[in-house]
Order: C-alpha cells, then sequence, then structure tokens
C-alpha cells in the first residue's frame, strides 16, 4: 500500500487539538507500517514553511479586547489585510495543485485528509471529521471559516470514500445529518500521549515554579471561544464565597481564539479580582504538571467531538468536572462528574465541593489513570491502517464516492 497524510495541521509549535491528531496519528501509522509506504504532506521544507507561516498569521491575530468581540458592521479592510488574505489565497492555489501533481506523479492508492476538508485531486480520499459544528452551529466560528465549510464540504464529501470521527456521538451525527451510510464511517479515538501520566509531586513542584502558581487550584485547559462555554464557568466560580475562591483559584490555560471579547471583559472587570488566573499556550512538560498539580479540571464545553483535556487529566490521575454535552461523557464514562453545561448553579455547586471535599475529590481520582488506558495512538492508528488495508485491497471494485 502506498499513501498520502496531509500534515500541513501538524506543522509548528503550538499546535491545536488537530494539529496533535495528525501528528500523533502520522507517528503511529509509521510505526505500524510494515512494509506499507505512508508519506506525509508537504515534506519537511513544506512543513517548515508552513510554520513560519502560522507564526506569522499568530502575530497579526487581535489581542484579547481588540477586535475579539462580535461587530455591529462589516469591518473595513486595510491594504495590510487585503494583502494578508491575497497572500494565503496564492498559497491555497499553489498547494492544491503541487498536491494534485504529487498525487499524479507518486501514484498514491490513499490519500488522508486529516482536517476536514481535503484537497482536491485524484486519489482514493478518506478524511477525518472532527465535529459537525461549522454545519450545526456556525455561530460558533469565524465568518470565514463558516464560508470554507459552506464553499467546500460539500466537494470534499464527494471526494471521498471513506471517513473517519473520533468519537461515536460524532459518528452517529455524520450518519443522521449527511446521510452517509454507516459502513463508510468508521470510529477511531483519539489518544493521550505517553507522558501524560501521575507525576512525583517534587517533579510537578519545579516544573510549576515558573509560571508562579498557588499551591491549589481549578484548572481549564483550551482554546477561549465561544462552543467553550467560558462565561458559564467564570459566573460560577465568581459567584463562590470569597473564603472558597481564596483556597483555590481557577486558572486558565490557553490561547484566545475568535470572538472571546465577552471572556475578555469580564476578566479584567472583576474576574481577575475574583480569583481567576490566565497563562497563555504552555510548553508539554508544564502542561503536563498542570494536569497533576491542579484540585481538579473543569471542562464545561457546550460542544466537542472528543473532548482531550478530560483524558488527559485522568491520564495524570486528576479529578474531572466536565460538561454532558456532545462527545465529552462518551469519553469520560463515569469516571467524572458531569453537569449541564448551562446549569451555572451545578457549576457552582460541583466546584465549591470539589474545593472544599477532600474525600469527594479521592472518589473521582480512584480509577482515574485506568479509565484513561484504553484511549493510545497505537490503537487509534492500528484501528485506521486496518481501515486503509482494506479500502486498497477493494479499490478494484470501484468504490464510488459520495453524490455531490
Amino acid at each position: 500500500m502506498r499513501m498520502v497524510l496531509n500534515y500541513l495541521a501538524a506543522a509548528g509549535a503550538a499546535k491545536t487539538g488537530i494539529g496533535h491528531y495528525t501528528a500523533e496519528l502520522y507517528r503511529s501509522l509509521c510505526q505500524q507500517a510494515d512494509d506499507d509506504v505512508i508519506e506525509s504532506f508537504p515534506g519537511p521544507w513544506g512543513q517548515r514553511a508552513q510554520s513560519v507561516w502560522m507564526r506569522f498569521r499568530r502575530a497579526r491575530m487581535p489581542k484579547p479586547g481588540e477586535a475579539l468581540g462580535a461587530s455591529s458592521g462589516p469591518p473595513r479592510a486595510t491594504l495590510g489585510q487585503r494583502l494578508f488574505q491575497s497572500l494565503r489565497a496564492c498559497g491555497r492555489l499553489s498547494r492544491r495543485a503541487l498536491f494534485r501533481q504529487l498525487c499524479r506523479w507518486k501514484k498514491y492508492q490513499l490519500y488522508h485528509e486529516p482536517n476536514f476538508l481535503p484537497l482536491p485531486c485524484d486519489c482514493p480520499t478518506v478524511a477525518t471529521l472532527h465535529d459537525l459544528s461549522p454545519l450545526l452551529h456556525p455561530e460558533w466560528h469565524p465568518a470565514e471559516r463558516v464560508a470554507q465549510f459552506e464553499k467546500h464540504f460539500r466537494r470534499g464529501l464527494s471526494q471521498c470514500i471513506h471517513f473517519f470521527t473520533v468519537s461515536e456521538f460524532v459518528r452517529r451525527e455524520v450518519i443522521e445529518t449527511l446521510g452517509i451510510p454507516a459502513s463508510r464511517v468508521t470510529r477511531t479515538y483519539n489518544g493521550v500521549r505517553p507522558h501524560f501520566a501521575p507525576l512525583p509531586s517534587a517533579h510537578v513542584a519545579e516544573l510549576l515554579r515558573p509560571l508562579d502558581l498557588p499551591s491549589s487550584y481549578l484548572l481549564y485547559v483550551g482554546t477561549i471561544e465561544p462552543r467553550k462555554n467560558l462565561m458559564v464557568l467564570l459566573r460560577a466560580y465568581c459567584s463562590l464565597p470569597d473564603s472558597i475562591r481564596s483556597r483555590c483559584p481557577l486558572l486558565l490555560v490557553g490561547a484566545w481564539g475568535w470572538n472571546a471579547g465577552d471572556v475578555a471583559d469580564f476578566l479584567e472587570s472583576g474576574a481577575r479580582q475574583r480569583g481567576v488566573l490566565y497563562r497563555p499556550y504552555v510548553p508539554e512538560d508544564s502542561l503536563v504538571a498542570l494536569y497533576n498539580g491542579a484540585r481538579a479540571l473543569v471542562f464545561p464545553s457546550l460542544y466537542e467531538g472528543f473532548g482531550l483535556p478530560p483524558v488527559e487529566m485522568l491520564a495524570c490521575g486528576g479529578a474531572v468536572l466536565a460538561s454532558t454535552a456532545g462527545a465529552v461523557a462518551e469519553v469520560v464514562g463515569h469516571q467524572a462528574h458531569t453537569i449541564d453545561p448551562h446549569d451555572v448553579e451545578g457549576w457552582r455547586l460541583a466546584m465549591q465541593r470539589i474545593i472544599l471535599e477532600d474525600d469527594w475529590r479521592d472518589r473521582l481520582r480512584c480509577g482515574a489513570t485506568e479509565a484513561a488506558k484504553p484511549f493510545t495512538w497505537a490503537q487509534c492508528a492500528a484501528d485506521t491502517l486496518r481501515v486503509y488495508r482494506k479500502l486498497c485491497g477493494e479499490e478494484k471494485k470501484a468504490i464510488q464516492p459520495l453524490a455531490a
């Protein structure tokens, strides 16, 4: 078998969830490939160029409280912004042309797009659909991202002969919402990287010292954007009595995403004074230490295709307070304490209890590492590779892509 995986989402140091999925899946696939040829697009030089582009793009993003809020009218693009958009459009066109030619030249039997929208090509294609939020909840995404989906998603579906999802929840959504036959959708759970594990307390303290954190804190990890439902979390936490908040601050860790102006305003107008701390993206070692050092992870998301931070917290032996929404309840099972994402009072009471009751926290931690063990990238790669080989073996039977 000879196949190619689009590696663009994994370029750069500050990876998103899809970036980690792409990098870890590719690494594990290569380890299990045997005589199969599994290549990435682009190669090393192209990945470096993409990493530089991503750093440039992040540098152009607005700071919290500047342009993150919803605008009352369409903004007027500056000359620099128009040039930026033109460069990006040219880059997309060039990348598509190069990829199409590469597929013809190398005669790949299969192409895997790990980030929703496949590049146009004549090669049999599979794609990973992490969730359907851009289609089902466009209000949670920037207009440009929604427009990209509206323009390219149906074309991408028609190109694919098979789909992967990262949870049963999304698999059911794909089958029911898009009308795709169940036989053409395979669930392959995300994995947890091996270094997410319980650490000695002395080592945790050493790793966390540069972050200047209190000895006890509640932890949120993830992008700050509407889908993550942080306003409910902040209102619930800030309504706790001063005596409880002083014992255990709430630490938010993650990059500022789209339309996070309300969170930025709330943070500056009073939440910081009530014990809410913020740190941007942190290195991997520091993230593992943050999980290990936290009183509990709080994860109030409105919708998730998987929900990696709660599973990483379980792998580190931690207590989890999680939303019931999307796939979160599926992947944390009965190990976490789950709460309706809209229930402000429920979140307030759960945080109060986890701060005050050591016995309850210990019960939530008991069995946490065992609950996370089924989620490995080796298993994800094995399940994915099994589908690759089946599709390549049946390629001559002319599996027809979906109608546009």
